[in-house]
């Protein structure tokens, strides 16, 4: 069985499950996780490496000299023992880092872009100050040259690569998966009227859209509930917009969750909204894991014409969609679901048979081993 490292700045971090999951599910090969740092722990036990596991004593330094560097030495010496065949990064600002160790290794290189690595324009990663968003602006070029393969999450992000001047022989889509066979519906569900919102509290998620939506149900719902799971720098102003448009007692900000706890929410919701939107950088939805978590659930999503939302939730089977930032629309959209408990049940089941179809983790980890071993 051959070892693949796969590359993430922050190892095992609580929005990113999704990543381990993949890895867990590779036939034929053993992942091996390393990073700069870890931000959790690992919930498979996986075998994991980081630069701050050796460099301890050199602390916030260390992983400050790597972000500012890019010093392949670190993570080179961290895989050497084991002998990898192929590194996979995630997000192409941490692939432009595990470039240089793949060269130095003399390994192919696969990059794995999700959202706002591609999306987010050259000026607003510029002004955000980080230095590793500066070195991929720098050197993406290069990943583009050196890369052995390219994969996008969704049909929208892989046409954003393309635009920015990646090889298309080399660019592929690959739809990250769920994991059907542990989310799996509630044999009765609780049905409750409760819309459920996931994600971190920025504006690419579009909750102040939904807050305002929410707000202009009619009177019949005034027993419905807006869950709001995440948290982010516009938890105050979106507490402000509640109060501002009356809603303030009828929606619950729960703040970050494991995903232990947002799968037992959609067991409960009689829904799941994401409004999200395209933001001011620029920065818009890659796919949408949540949305994939909902439908395995056997919930119907509200969501917007963004992103790669559509590619997960087919508008009237599924779910239902609107354009960017239509609250009127939107509030519309909840009316419906809210008023038919059999709407929900049909697309509820529909959105379960379409992510067993084209989003198990097992059959998209099983394509990317394949993928693998064009490449070993």
């Amino acid at each position: 069985m051959r070892n693949v490292a796969i590359y993430r700045h922050q190892l095992f971090k609580r929005s990113e499950p999704f990543i381990e999951q993949q890895a867990m599910h590779l036939p034929g090969f053993r992942p091996i996780m390393v990073g700069r740092e870890r931000w959790g722990i690992s919930l498979a036990d996986m075998a994991s490496v980081a630069i701050s596991d050796v460099a301890r004593h050199q602390g916030k330094l260390a992983r400050v000299r790597h972000a500012i560097t890019r010093q392949p030495e670190p993570v080179v010496e961290l895989l050497r023992p084991f002998d990898v065949g192929l590194i996979h990064a995630h997000f192409g600002v941490d692939a432009v880092y595990a470039e240089r160790v793949a060269t130095r290794l003399d390994v192919p290189l696969v990059t794995t872009f999700h959202g706002f690595d591609i999306t987010t324009r050259r000026i607003n990663m510029l002004k955000s100050g980080k230095p590793s968003w500066a070195n991929y602006l720098l050197h993406r070029g290069a990943l583009a040259r050196n890369g052995a393969l390219f994969l996008c999450v969704s049909k929208f992000i892989r046409q954003q690569v393309l635009a920015q001047g990646f090889p298309e022989s080399r660019t592929r889509l690959h739809y990250i998966g769920v994991d059907t066979a542990q989310i799996v519906p509630p044999a009765v569900r609780a049905d409750q009227p409760i819309v459920l919102h996931v994600g971190r509290l920025v504006e690419k998620k579009g909750a102040d859209d939904l807050i305002r939506a929410f707000a202009m149900l009619p009177k019949r719902h005034a027993d419905a509930w807006l869950v709001i799971i995440g948290d982010g720098p516009l938890r105050d102003d979106l507490m402000r917009r509640a109060q501002t448009v009356g809603v303030e007692k009828r929606v619950v900000f729960m703040g970050a969750r494991s995903q232990e706890e947002v799968l037992r929410m959609m067991t409960e919701a009689a829904l799941l909204c994401q409004p999200s939107v395209t933001a001011k950088s620029g920065d818009a939805e890659g796919l949408g894991m949540v949305l994939l978590e909902a439908a395995a659930s056997g919930i119907p999503v509200v969501g917007t014409h963004s992103g790669g939302i559509p590619e997960v939730v087919v508008d009237g089977e599924t779910g239902l969609l609107v354009k960017e930032h239509d609250v009127t629309a939107l509030a519309h959209c909840l009316t419906d679901l809210l008023d038919s408990s059999i709407i929900r049940r049909r697309m509820g089941q529909a959105a379960r048979r379409h992510v067993e179809a084209n989003f198990d983790v097992v059959r998209q980890s099983a394509m990317l081993a394949d993928l693998y071993k064009e490449l070993v």
